[in-house]
């Protein structure tokens, strides 16, 4: 903690309040006139001394220390980088927040930030990654500790951070579904499908709509051809519903697999979810994700669907590796949201 002391108000320019000074006007006002870590400027003075104030109790300020309020502006920038998507607050006691300028995709550098918060005297609070937020939502806050902090520590946090964010937000770029429904009871209509009305919601919340569902039988090459003829006419993204357990009777992942997509995934540690599968068809430069949606997903609130569609929608390529982590937290008994009673779904995943 930095030392107080005591110091004439006519020589207190440049230098900290370390308490509240109070001010009282009988029937108008009566409050702090001066916060707790302002810094004394030269035309405050005069109002001090009307307050009575002809010393004060500050903390020295030199080249040496930097304001919280000047440090709050660098550890933002640490935070959000350059990034045209996320806006600071206004700095307030030393501390600024990051808001949400769209709707997008909110991801962290994770290692980045456990770097930052493991240096004395500095802090930054993050919500959860991976998760979808929208427009003017909170993304974190930080602020130093003390009023006054070494500026040595400011600039090893900047060299830790090396031009790298801790917080990325990435918009969700609108897409053309394509969608294949299999099984052979729907293709003869001998009971009804429900995978439009429940996928369609979905896809809207994130700019994007089905503009065609091909239904199929249970036969692996007319599933395969419908791929192909949905990415013919130029669908950014396909889903397949109707099969995906191990019954011989599900080719879905067969036909995936013949389409010429790679098969990132089939199976998921999530409940629900367990049978999906995640696919990418390489188009170019593009990544065309297929996904192998699980029975689940037509009557299940909440599903591993519901984890990496924000991620899909934000054109963030998922890896094995990442699907792996999701079991920790795969499954959970404390909330209401799906089936399941109490899964954690919705609060983010690393």
């Amino acid at each position: 903690d930095e030392e107080m002391k005591i110091i004439k108000t006519i020589h207190a320019e440049n230098h900290v309040l370390c308490h509240d000074i109070t001010q009282i006007v009988p029937g108008q006002f009566k409050g702090a006139r001066f916060k707790k870590g302002h810094i004394v400027r030269k035309e405050d003075i005069p109002v001090l001394l009307s307050l009575g104030k002809e010393y004060l109790y500050i903390w020295e300020n030199d080249d040496t220390k930097c304001h919280e309020n000047e440090a709050a502006l660098i550890l933002y920038q640490i935070c959000a980088g350059s990034s045209e998507y996320i806006t600071p607050t206004n700095i307030q006691e030393g501390k600024i927040e990051g808001i949400a300028a769209i709707d997008g995709l909110l991801k962290l550098d994770t290692e980045l930030l456990y770097q930052i918060n493991a240096l004395d005297e500095l802090m930054i609070a993050a919500r959860q990654q991976n998760i979808p937020v929208r427009k003017g939502e909170k993304l974190f806050g930080t602020r130093v500790i003390p009023l006054l902090i070494d500026k040595s520590k400011l600039e090893k946090a900047v060299e830790i951070a090396a031009g790298r964010a801790v917080v990325q937000l990435f918009p969700f770029k609108p897409k053309k579904v394509g969608l294949v429904t299999t099984g052979s009871e729907i293709y003869k209509g001998l009971i009804p499908d429900s995978s439009m009305q429940t996928l369609r919601p979905k896809l809207q919340d994130y700019g994007s709509d089905i503009y065609r569902q091909i239904i199929v039988d249970d036969a692996a090459e007319n599933t395969e051809a419908a791929i192909r003829e949905l990415l013919n006419e130029g669908a950014d993204m396909i889903l397949c519903s109707g099969g995906m357990s191990v019954d011989p009777d599900d080719r879905t992942p067969l036909a995936i697999r013949n389409s010429g997509s790679r098969i990132v995934s089939y199976g998921s540690p999530v409940l629900p979810g367990a049978m999906f599968l995640l696919s990418y068809m390489q188009r170019g430069d593009v990544c065309i994700p297929i996904l192998g949606l699980p029975g689940c997903c037509m009557y299940a609130k909440k599903t591993i669907f519901d984890v990496l569609l924000p991620r899909i929608m934000a054109d963030d390529i998922i890896e094995a590796s990442q699907l792996h982590k999701l079991g920790k937290g795969g499954l959970c008994l404390n909330c209401n949201i799906c089936h399941f009673p109490n899964c954690a779904f919705g609060k983010g995943w690393d």
